[in-house]
Order: structure tokens, then sequence, then C-alpha cells
């Protein structure tokens, strides 16, 4: 009964423990849940995190100010990039209202001001015009019956867009954002001048108040230029006159304003107030009848139902989404890394992905076409005193106002004053010409990158354009490491410190060794030319040498059976007192290739003393090589045989090779792909160049003695 009681007592104690721990677990999980619900809903919506920070009294009078003013400039930039994309005003005024109301949820950065960017317009005007021109559609395009042009071209410019967003979520889904950084600052400087180039012949029709058809595609630029110059003689005066006053009024003031931005409380918003004034001036003097301008015409007030996207065009366009998404992204991203860097904050390109591409797949939905931003538009943002994203949305509300009640007023707007802005806010990537002297001088192949890109976007049209300058910048990169710049080293007097014996003098190079630097990964597109650059730094071919050594060995061998060769103490002597003929033996060639045989020969050879008559081989002046692998971040299977065949060659010569500074990859790397063997010895590996120079010169005391006048090398 005792021991029954006993094992009672036990079990239940066993089970409650049993429980207690089950409980524990559970808790544990649960926090562990809890936790990584709250980071999945940080990273999601970055709002949370920057909402908890934020500082009402420093933050929400600089915020209302800068939403405001970026509000303002939103809506006239909203009017006029909508030209860029060649559909009706109004919706570039959606453009700049549906994208931010969801990054303001989503993004990570707080500066930048989320809208229509003119490149993005441009490309995709250069959509809307191929599948719509001027005269129709120009294929059958299912769901587009009945629709007018301008309703067609929106239908058009939503799908693309719409694409456009689910390959931008898609990449950040699938945490791609780093192809972005295949984008250099070159090859993106050189994209955007030519697309502000395209940008100024684009404005020049509505400067010049002319009709022209819009044409895309490569030349498309040629083409255009010359049918605005077929019908220069049409030019309408008054817009030229009202274009100019707006451009120089503006250009001026701007110029103001960079110059005494610390001074000016906020930028004076010229586009907005010269907006203003030839609307006025424009309605008074009845500029549209009087003179036959054009003008914005009749804005209708409100939002229209959503749509969803048209498949068809889906299908027509998918080439040219990808671009878009990838430039509207990359364009976006570098702003915001300007403005996070300035102001001490972190920003996720994974997450700015997302935020972009749920935007494009909301606004499209709403008739608005692909945001990223402009850089005007952010930089009005921040240096108003914006300190996050309540900037972003307080714009947003001022321009569903403009779209909801004032539309009405922007009627008799003159066409011509949305082109002169466009074309005033093209100063800045137009100015990025004057990079190109600088690259000149600095990195020819930047340059090249810069200009084949600018060029090729130029005349090919601004999406092959891109994808010919990413080939360029590609071939570039190849081309800079196949052939890379290999230098010999020596060591500067008195310390432990190796640089290119070409910069400088004052050096301590001891004879009989050199040291070579390979400034890239060795591969199997450059494991020849570093043979190649090997060979000439050394000044001889070691697989030459070889089989040199080897032919002169066998003749050697055969003059000494013939008798005609005698060996003597002060070395081989001709008995036949004949001239000795270089062997032209040349079968078993592959003997030749394997390390030198002394045996049945009475002493070794001296390569580098006096050999008989008419035998000779190339001198070896090198005993020691010394490898730097310190720039070397991966070898291939190629560039290892290649790598081994070279070592070998090198010691079957009597070169002692040292490899330095070798990465613990790569060294596992060689074990792994079983490099070494007898001849090929892990014992040639040293940590540090110096400590492979200072075993050098303990095992070759001669290099130092023969140039006793120089100071030694630092041993410590």
């Amino acid at each position: 009964m005792n021991m029954l009681k006993i094992s009672n007592q036990l079990y239940y104690t066993v089970r409650m423990l049993n429980l207690d721990l089950i409980k524990s677990r559970k808790s544990e999980h649960q926090i562990w849940d809890a936790k990584r619900a709250k980071n999945a809903a940080l990273s999601l919506l970055p709002i949370i995190g920057w909402v908890k920070i934020y500082q009402i009294k420093q933050w929400l009078l600089g915020d209302i100010v800068s939403g405001i003013s970026t509000g303002l400039v939103a809506v006239l930039q909203g009017l006029a990039y909508c030209l860029l994309a060649s559909l009706p005003v109004r919706y570039g005024l959606f453009s700049a209202f549906f994208p931010v109301i969801i990054y303001f949820f989503l993004g990570t950065s707080r500066h930048i001001s989320v809208g229509p960017f003119p490149v993005l317009c441009l490309m995709i005007g250069s959509v809307v015009t191929r599948l719509v021109p001027d005269g129709g559609l120009a294929m059958n395009i299912t769901g587009l019956e009945g629709l007018t042009i301008d309703e067609q071209r929106v239908v058009v410019a939503s799908s693309v867009t719409f694409l456009a967003g689910i390959i931008q979520l898609a990449m950040g889904v699938l945490q791609v954002g780093f192809v972005v950084m295949y984008l250099s600052d070159t090859l993106v400087s050189g994209f955007t001048t030519a697309a502000a180039i395209h940008i100024l012949v684009s404005q020049l029709k509505f400067v010049l108040g002319l009709q022209v058809p819009g044409i895309s595609g490569p030349l498309s630029i040629i083409y255009t230029l010359e049918i605005i110059f077929n019908k220069i003689t049409s030019t309408n005066v008054c817009d030229v006159v009202i274009a100019l006053v707006i451009m120089v009024v503006v250009f001026i003031v701007k110029e103001l304003n960079d110059r005494y931005k610390s001074k000016l409380p906020v930028p004076i918003p010229i586009e907005v107030i010269m907006t203003v004034i030839a609307c006025g001036v424009s309605y008074a003097f009845d500029f549209r009848a009087r003179y036959g301008i054009n003008t914005v015409g009749d804005i209708p007030e409100g939002y229209e139902t959503p749509m969803a996207p048209n498949l068809h065009i889906i299908q027509l366009t998918a080439g040219d989404a990808v671009p878009m998404a990838i430039v509207g992204f990359a364009v976006a991203f570098s702003v915001a890394k300007v403005y996070s860097v300035k102001h001490d904050y972190t920003i996720d390109g994974n997450q700015e992905l997302i935020a972009f591409g749920v935007s494009n797949i909301f606004g499209a939905s709403f008739r608005s076409f692909a945001a990223s931003t402009a850089l005007s538009r952010s930089a009005v943002q921040e240096s108003t005193g914006g300190k996050t994203q309540v900037a972003g949305l307080l714009s947003a509300i001022i321009v569903m106002i403009v779209t909801l009640s004032v539309g009405f007023l922007l009627d008799p707007l003159p066409t011509s004053v949305l082109g002169a802005v466009v074309i005033v806010n093209l100063k800045g990537m137009l100015m990025q010409f004057r990079e190109v002297p600088y690259l000149w001088r600095r990195d020819k192949p930047d340059c090249v990158v810069w200009l084949g890109t600018c060029i090729l976007s130029i005349f090919l049209g601004l999406d092959l354009g891109l994808a010919a300058g990413l080939g360029v910048e590609l071939i570039s990169v190849v081309l800079r490491t196949q052939f890379p710049r290999c230098s010999v080293l020596v060591n500067i007097k008195g310390t432990d410190i190796y640089k290119d014996r070409k910069d400088y003098t004052n050096i301590y190079d001891p004879e009989g060794v050199m040291i070579f630097r390979i400034p890239s990964p060795i591969f199997f597109a450059n494991i020849e030319f570093f043979r190649t650059k090997l060979v000439e730094a050394l000044g001889f071919n070691p697989l030459r040498v070889l089989r040199k050594r080897n032919k002169a060995v066998r003749r050697i061998r055969k003059l000494l059976k013939k008798g005609e060769l005698q060996w003597t103490s002060t070395g081989f002597l001709n008995t036949s007192f004949k001239p000795i003929k270089e062997s032209e033996d040349e079968s078993n060639m592959e003997e030749l290739d394997l390390p030198t045989d002394f045996k049945d020969l009475p002493a070794r050879i001296d390569w580098n003393a006096e050999l008989p008559v008419n035998l000779s081989v190339p001198p070896v002046e090198i005993h020691s090589l010394i490898l730097d692998f310190a720039a070397v971040s991966f070898l291939d299977i190629s560039a290892l045989t290649g790598l081994k065949t070279l070592l070998r060659e090198l010691i079957r010569v009597e070169v002692d090779v040292y490899i330095v500074a070798c990465d613990s990859y790569i060294l596992e790397k060689l074990h792994d792909c079983s490099f070494f063997d007898d001849e090929v010895q892990p014992s040639m590996f040293f940590l540090t160049l110096h400590d492979a120079m200072l075993h050098i010169l303990e095992k070759h005391p001669e290099s130092t003695e023969k140039k006793s006048d120089h100071d030694m090398v630092r041993s410590g």
C-alpha cells in the first residue's frame, strides 16, 4: 500500500511538472510569436515606428508648412508632367494623390515627395503614343472599343502602371532590391541627362504652340525635331512670349532661392505664383480666343470610379513595364538614401519596393500613372521643414482640394506655361553634362559608360537606351576585371611597406627577387592575361626555358656517351673540337615539360654558368617570386588549373614561388580541389608580404650582399 501511494504521488508530481513545462513552453512560444508579429508589422507598416516617436511640438508646424508648399508644387508639376505622358492634365493630379496616400503608410523614407517623375512620365508617354497614336488605335486592343482617344490612352497608362507596380511588389517580396545596385551613379546620370533632352524636345511643341504628333521608338527624337523644324513658320508668337517670360522669371527666382536659402524661411514658390498670374492674365485678355493659344481647358471635378487593368495591354507592354519599375525605384531610392544619411535614419530597399509597388497598383486602379519622386519636389518638402510623411499626406490633401473644388480655375491656363515650367526644372539634369570632363580626367571607363548610356538613350529611346547602357556598364566591368593593372612592387627603404615600383625612387629592391601584384579576381577570362603580364615582368617564359634546358640536358647526355664531351673540374670540355649543334630531335616532346632530370650526369648543371659552345639556354635571373594575392577575391576552376600549371613551370626552372595575403576562403578552396602536390606545396603561402621577403633574404643572403650600399629592409 505504501509503495502504491508513493508511486501515485510520483505520477502526479511528474504530471504536474510536465504540465508546468508545457505551459512555460506555450508562454515562450506566445512571446516569440508576439515578437515576430510585432517585427512583421513594423516591417510592413513603417509608419508605426516613426509615429511612436513623433514630436508634435517640434515637428508638426514644419510638416504643415512643408505639406502646403509641397502640395502647391505637386499640383503644378502634376499638371505639367502629365503633358509628358500624353494624357489629359487632370490625371496628373490623380498621380500626385493616390500613390502618396499608400506611401504614407508603407514607405520608409520620411522626406521624399512621391508623385509624377518626368522621366517615368516620358516613358509612359512613349508607350501611350505607340499603342494609341493621334490618329487612333495602332492595333486592335480588346476592351478599348467605343472609347475616345484620351480614354484609351488613360487605360493604356493605367495598365502599364499596374504591371510596373506588380513587378516592384514582386521584387520587394522576393527581396531582390539589390538589383538596382547594377545601375551605377554614372549610368543613372547619363540616362537622366538623355531623358532631360527627350523631355526638352517633347515640350517644344507646347512652347512654340505647334501641333506635333507623339512619336515613339528609336530615333523618335530626330523625327520629332524634323516635324518641329518643318512647322516652325506656324509658331504661335504669344505662346513663345509667355513661355520665355515664365522661364526667365522662374529661373532667376530659383537661383535666388538657392543663393539665399539660409536666409529664407521657405523657398519662394515662384512656379505657383507665375502660374496663377499667367492664368489670370490669360482669362482677363482671353488669350485662347484672341491669339489661338492652347489652354488646359475644363478639368472635371472629383475622381472617377476604380477600373481593372486591361490584360491585353499588359501583354503588349510587359517589356516596357520592367525598365519603368526599375528606373522609378532606383531614382526614388537614391534620393531617399541622400536624405536618410543627412537626417540619420535607415531606409529599407525591399520595403521601398513594396511601398512603390502597392502605391502604383492602387493608383493605377484609380487611373493614375507610375509614381516615383521628383528631385525638385522632394527638395521643397525637405527644405521647408518637413520631418515626416505627414508633410506628404498634407500635400496630397492640397492636391485633393484642387481636384475636388478648384480645378475649374485652371481652365484658361496656357499649356505653354506648363511646358516652360517643365523645361526650367530640367536645369539640374541638363547640368550633369559638366560631369563629362571630370570623368574623362579621373576615370575614362566610367566616362565611356556615361557617354554611351546618354547617346544610346537619346537615339534609341529611354527603354532600349537603358538596356544598352546597362550592357555598356557590364562590359566595362568585365574588361576592367579581365585586363587589370598588374604591377611590380618594391620595398620602401627602412619600412615594411611595399608599393608600385613606378611610383617611388627611394626603394630597396634586392636582386633576384620580384613581387608581382594581381589586383583582381582570377578566373577563366583573365588567367591568360595574368600569365602574359607575369611573363613580361619576369623577362622570360618559364615553359620555354624549361624546354630549352631539357633539350640541352638531352644533348649533353648524348655527347657524353659518344665521348665528344667530357666533365672536368672546371666544367664541360668539348673533346671533338667541333661546334656542338643544338639538338633537332623532336621525339618525346612531352618529356620536355617535365622537371629537368640530371641522373647519369656527373654533376648538376649550373644554368647561369658558361655552357658548352652553341648550347644556349635563356638566363633566369630571378630566384624568388612573390605573388601578392591581397586583392584576389576568388578563383574559379579554370584559374586554379592555369595557376597550378604556371607555378609548376616556375618551380621546375628553379624559381621559388611564394603567395602572400591569400584569403582563407581561397586557401580552403585550394585544399578542397587537391591543388597541392609534391611540387606545389602549402609551405609557399605566407601571411604577409613582409614575412615572405624576410624569409627570402634569410634563404638568399647574397641578394642583400650584392646591394650592400642600399638600406636593408626593416626586419621588425
